[in-house]
């Protein structure tokens, strides 16, 4: 059987941690920043985990 190929669109804005956790860029960053206050704009900089519910469907794409 061949190898499985990873989704590279997917595999290039997500990031797998040691623990299996996925990570993902916060959205809402990419314009209209100025309206937005330095709290918020602080906070989007941060990662966030993937939600519950994506997660199986995340690694069979990713094939972690």
């Amino acid at each position: 059987m061949p190898k499985l190929k990873t989704r590279k669109g997917l595999a290039k804005r997500l990031r797998v941690t040691r623990r299996g956790k996925i990570l993902r860029n916060r959205a809402g960053r990419r314009k209209l920043m100025s309206g937005k206050t330095g709290k918020r704009r602080r906070q989007l900089r941060r990662k966030t985990t993937i939600a519950r519910a994506d997660i199986a469907r995340t690694k069979r794409a990713m094939h972690t």
